[in-house]
């Protein structure tokens, strides 16, 4: 018999479904035990996974009687998954899940909604359905009214209505029944379902899997590894809020870091730094759709700041404040809360975003695929950002790391700076403006000239973390792939073996050793593990590259992603999942080490 949910603890072993407005993290057997209304940041109606040990709540799940087994798949190359129960008595069904996504009318149709399909596959199936969603954050259950075909369950401010041509009264009362013919549920907005209920959930399902399975064809992939590429792909666009273009750094907040640690973070927002990563890597796959759309988005961050400080991350909607509270109504992910909501990285300063806003918005001069490339307007809202990285490139800030408690110059920050004054004169001179390239050039020369002389460690021989200490952390690495440095500077070199020598752990990277305002990390940070995995490669290691790169996928979940943090010892995941930074760097490695198309051809 398959252990009740009750008596497991919860597990990242998650396969997220989604349509770029809502999404849904489902755990082994098929349950809903992550969801967020009516967008991502938004009151989680399914809050099992943070719900302690009361997993009965916040949840939507199927189960057999006598349930022995269960397995999952996506639809290839969609976020369509199939989970199979199966019972002692040879009975089974199919669940197929999904959000529907398709384009209609002249516009791309993705309510605020969940459709699911249970298909008896054999035997005579008895089920039971659990329906139990929540309310500000844990507080509640819902509470329901129904009809003959719908039951609507009042969370909070947001009304969700399930439409089902399944029985209404073995729902509401958590009966087991018997299943002899398909049954669909369409949980979305508060109104009556238009149209068969069988005929229009299968045609929702049957267009969303056409569209995902489209825009899939549309990516130009590597030979190997081609399906962990896809699905990091897919899951990357499903963390980008279509209506707006911002991208979440994960779907979840407060997995910690690492049990009982306290770095327990909401990453339901849009960080500059992370976006650019997500965008940079499946531009690099052709997915110009999303890169388009994060460019939008970042005109609006320009034209909201009015030539100010730039905030490190926004909510999905642009808003700045992101006022940070604990749900204390939940117990958090296995009982190691607290489950905190909203961010007060938004008060700090991070100076490296002003590279990461201008290197992404470059293409937009270059690429004349794009329906709308940059002009002369677009380059002085840019020039605009690039005199705040002048400005601020030595001036200390939290960092990458975002410490909460400490300022330094750091080395990432003012190499960040650098590049946006570096890339602004590679636009000038597409645009002509001589002056401008002049400009631009000297500003990143002198920055350049800083860095050399005040972030160079003489005694260690590296370049230090920040220019006032000579601690080391993994975004030194980054100093290659930025092209501040080639592979084969003597400096890089230098920097990389001491690197390699206090923050490599086995196969696994640290971003840092010193302690910081939680003490000494814990855990490995994933994405450092793939800086590591493309540093090897750049200097010639490639075999060495290849052998990490294969035991990392090794630690994929089922659904083949990663979340932050991973205990180098055990090889368990922490940290908020999907983390769009390890996806990144499933991508990016994968672009690295692959061989070519033509070796097939």
């Amino acid at each position: 018999m398959v252990e009740s949910l009750t008596n497991t603890q919860a597990s990242l072993e998650l396969s997220p479904i989604g349509n770029c407005q809502v999404s849904a993290l489902i755990d082994e057997v098929g349950g809903f035990v992550w969801g967020c209304v009516p967008r991502v940041d938004g009151d989680p109606v399914f809050c099992s996974l943070l719900n302690g040990d009361n997993r009965d709540e916040g949840v939507w799940r199927f189960e057999l009687d006598g349930q022995t087994s269960a397995s999952q798949y996506y639809v290839r190359n969609t976020p369509i998954l199939v989970t199979r129960l199966e019972a002692e008595d040879g009975s089974a069904v199919e669940i197929t899940d999904f959000c529907p996504r398709f384009e209609g009318s002249g516009r791309m149709y993705r309510p605020v909604a969940y459709g699911r399909i249970v298909r008896p596959v054999a035997g005579a199936p008895r089920l039971r359905v659990r329906l139990a969603p929540m309310k500000d954050y844990g507080a509640a259950l819902a509470k329901t009214t129904n009809g003959t075909n719908h039951i609507r369950y009042m969370a909070g401010a947001h009304v969700l209505r399930l439409s089902t041509d399944a029985p209404v009264g073995y729902i509401l009362e958590g009966r087991s029944y018997r299943v002899e013919s398909d049954q669909h549920f369409f949980l979305g907005p508060d109104e009556p379902f238009s149209g068969n209920i069988r005929t229009e959930v299968r045609r929702m399902e049957a267009s969303t899997k056409k569209y995902w399975q489209h825009w899939v064809r549309g990516l130009h992939i590597p030979l190997e590894w081609q399906e962990e590429v896809i699905r990091a792909a897919i899951t990357l666009k499903l963390c980008q809020h279509e209506e707006t273009g911002a991208i979440v750094a994960a779907l979840t907040t407060s997995i910690p870091e690492a049990p009982g640690s306290q770095r327990n973070w909401d990453y339901r927002y849009c960080w500059i730094r992370d976006s650019y990563y997500t965008v940079q890597a499946l531009n690099r796959l052709g997915a110009l759709d999303v890169l388009e759309k994060y460019l939008a988005y970042l005109r609006n961050i320009i034209d909201q700041s009015r030539g100010g400080q730039v905030q490190p991350l926004y909510s999905v909607m642009g808003a700045a404040e992101l006022h940070e509270f604990e749900a204390e109504n939940l117990a958090g992910y296995r009982g190691n809360g607290p489950v905190r909501v909203g961010n007060a990285a938004y008060k700090q300063v991070q100076y490296d975003c002003y590279g990461q806003i201008v290197l992404p918005t470059v293409q937009a001069f270059f690429d004349q695929r794009l329906l709308r490339m940059a002009d002369d307007r677009d380059f002085a809202s840019l020039e605009e950002v690039g005199e705040a990285a002048w400005d601020k490139h030595d001036k200390p800030d939290a960092g990458l790391w975002e410490f909460r408690t400490r300022q330094e110059v750091h080395t990432y920050s003012a190499v960040m700076c650098w590049a946006a004054c570096d890339r602004l004169a590679n636009v000038a001179t597409r645009l002509g403006k001589g002056d401008r390239v002049r400009f631009w050039k000297d500003r990143a020369q002198a920055i350049r000239e800083k860095i050399e002389a005040q972030a160079w460690n003489e005694e260690g021989q590296h370049y230090g973390a920040s220019f006032q200490s000579d601690y080391l952390d993994a975004s030194l690495l980054q100093m290659v792939e930025l092209r501040f440095l080639t592979p084969d500077d003597e400096r890089f070199l230098k920097t990389f073996a001491a690197v390699e020598r206090d923050l490599r752990k086995g196969n696994h990277m640290l971003r840092y050793a010193a302690e910081d305002d939680f003490g000494a990390p814990e855990t490995a940070f994933n994405v450092c593990t793939f800086w590591l995995i493309e540093a090897l490669h750049l200097v010639g290691r490639s075999e060495e590259s290849r052998e990490i790169f294969d035991a990392m996928l090794e630690h994929t979940t089922r659904s083949g992603l990663l979340s932050e943090d991973l205990d180098y010892e055990s090889g368990e995941l922490w940290g908020n999942f999907p983390q769009t930074y390890s996806l990144v760097g499933i991508i990016n490695s994968a672009g690295h080490l692959s061989k070519s198309w033509s070796e097939v051809r």
